[in-house]
């Protein structure tokens, strides 16, 4: 947060000011008022009880004027640093790789970035309104209070370590019940959004009664914890306000002793009251302050630990992760083509997760030119999916050598890279918005006619049409309210509008029947037939008509060539074909 604060400088020192101000306040009325008691009320001066009172009358607006002033713009500072925050996370975590993503878990991430921001967020408008006037209070109080009566300060001495005794104790219990807390509510989070998700299957299961109690107990558990913390909270007002009544008892009791003795006048006996009063109050706000410093420093640890991860996968880096230029994580802009027509090399190359016992790709090579469609198949779990990610650097192999256009992968811009490709992800994810919406985030400047070109070489036009608002109909969340085919076919779409001379189709035609999947496949080789295509497929009909098809077998290339070529070469092949088709009826 002090980073953060650098940009805020002028508002901070214009809030510290003016919480000076009011503390001053605060501090001088007690003193008039006991001079208005000693020497105006007792000798009956009535010209100095006005004027004095005039004067406490300007200073009370005053310090109103400034306490409203510093509250709020320590709330527009807070609120401020909130947003740069998030935004910061934000950033952060659109730059980390789909591995990264995972370790935290994706719910984690909401949380840090809301939650926890919103507890920093929180924090800082008690430092703006607290932190500073409670110091300068405490100070100015018992130097106040020792200016009255040496003797009576005694009291302060001997309340104030009692008070610093019950902070510590407080604080010390709360910083493990706010980090236990914390991750709850992650946890909680996360058992939340796979129920919401994934109602039909618990529905489908029957299991909604096993869901209901495992959510109940992680529920339970959350409520416990905050039920702690905040018996913790509740305990430190009753402790503060028992040494706060002693104290002014005491006070009272043996201030009055002194008036009776004449070694203390009645007006020196009020404010010194009104000091040990203010005194108190600033190990109050201190208290709560600090009370609250808990569980803001565990949200900062937590976002942290996000900010302070490096994304393994940055711009312009060479074959040995050194990077070639300066970027700063930054978003970059678009640097312009990588993509000369050279097609897509795979030389030597390996892939494996971190600490993982065997690699998930090993050693493949080959080459997607374009105008030739690659496919690549291979029994579940054979590492498809996870070599497509490494053309756009989804993942980074940790081996060999890919070029996209004669250009090293690493060498080049993630803007530059991926502006070369369009991509379907296995995973058809459509954002909330309109169809339209949705099918420019490929090309924000597509009109009409070519959105509807793009819907109908996807086979998508159809069933747009039919819908009363077409291009405006709504889409929800992820693209719910579409079946499995539609959203496909839609993301699909969404690709052509790219004009890529890269496509890569990550088993992108599995919710099709087979009639479609055909029409779509054949406008496919009419609208980027020059195109270098690159596709994982389940489905050998898929790729029957694809000029070079790769088999994989538990992370390694096997076998290579046409579809023809591959009965007669490849078992693995022919053993997956004749799984899903009649050998003669094969063309």
């Amino acid at each position: 947060m002090i980073r953060l604060l650098a940009g805020y400088k002028a508002p901070v020192a214009a809030i510290v000011l003016l919480q000076l101000v009011q503390t001053a306040g605060n501090l001088l009325l007690p003193t008039i008022n006991a001079a208005i008691i000693d020497d105006g009320i007792v000798a009956g001066n009535t010209p100095l009880i006005l004027r004095l009172g005039t004067v406490m009358a300007v200073i009370a607006a005053l310090q109103a004027a400034a306490a409203i002033a510093a509250g709020y713009l320590g709330a527009v500072v807070a609120m401020q640093l909130g947003r740069q925050l998030r935004g910061e996370l934000f950033a952060r975590i659109q730059s980390l790789s789909s591995q990264e993503v995972a370790e935290f878990g994706t719910q984690s991430l909401v949380t840090r970035a809301t939650n926890d921001t919103q507890q920093i967020q929180s924090f800082a408008v008690l430092v703006f309104t607290m932190l500073v006037a409670a110091p300068v209070m405490g100070v100015g109080g018992v130097v106040l209070a020792l200016d009255q009566d040496v003797v009576l300060s005694s009291v302060v001495i001997i309340i104030m370590p009692v008070l610093f005794v019950i902070m510590y104790l407080i604080v010390r219990r709360l910083v493990p019940l706010y980090r236990e807390g914390q991750e709850l509510l992650d946890r909680t989070g996360g058992i939340l959004r796979e129920q919401i998700i994934g109602a039909n299957v618990i529905r489908a299961f029957v299991r909604q009664r096993h869901e209901t109690l495992r959510f109940a107990r992680m529920n339970t558990g959350l409520t416990g914890n905050n039920l702690q913390s905040a018996l913790v909270v509740a305990a430190m007002l009753p402790s503060i306000m028992i040494v706060v009544n002693l104290s002014s008892v005491a006070v009272v009791w043996f201030g009055g002793h002194r008036v009776h003795a004449g070694e203390m006048q009645i007006g020196a006996l009020t404010a010194f009251v009104a000091y040990i009063l203010q005194i108190l109050l600033a190990i109050m706000m201190a208290m709560y302050v600090l009370m609250t410093a808990p569980r803001a420093a565990v949200c900062a640890e937590r976002i942290g630990a996000v900010l302070d991860t490096v994304p393994s996968i940055r711009d312009g880096q060479d074959l040995h992760g050194t990077p070639t230029d300066t970027h700063d994580d930054r978003p970059s802009r678009y640097a312009g083509p990588v993509f000369d027509g050279g097609g897509v090399v795979f030389r030597g190359v390996s892939f494996s997760y971190p600490g993982a016992e065997a690699p998930v790709l090993e050693d493949i090579s080959f080459t997607a030119m374009p105008g030739i469609t690659t496919a690549i198949v291979g029994s579940t779990g054979s590492g498809k999916s996870t070599l497509l990610n490494l053309v756009p650097r989804f993942l980074d192999s940790t081996a060999g050598l890919i070029t996209v256009g004669g250009a090293d992968v690493r060498s080049v811009s993630l803007d530059s890279l991926r502006g070369n490709m369009a991509v379907v992800p296995q995973r058809s994810h459509l954002f909330t918005g309109s169809i339209a919406d949705n099918l420019r985030i490929a090309a924000p400047a597509a009109t009409d006619p070519e959105l509807w070109e793009a819907l109908g070489t996807a086979q998508a036009a159809g069933f747009v049409r039919d819908l009363p608002l077409g291009l405006e109909a709504p889409v929800g969340q992820g693209g719910t309210n579409f079946s499995g085919g539609q959203r496909q076919r839609l993301c699909i779409a969404r690709a052509l509008l790219r004009r890529a001379p890269l496509y890569l189709f990550d088993d992108s035609f599995s919710a099709l029947d087979y009639d479609t999947e055909a029409r779509l496949r054949e406008a496919l080789d009419v609208a980027i037939g020059r195109a270098a295509v690159i596709i994982v497929a389940e489905r050998i009909a898929t790729v029957t008509g694809a000029g070079l098809i790769l088999v994989l077998d538990d992370g390694r290339l096997v076998a290579q060539g046409t579809h023809r070529e591959l009965l007669e070469i490849s078992p693995t092949y022919r053993q997956i074909a004749e799984s899903q088709l009649e050998l003669e009826d094969m063309p």
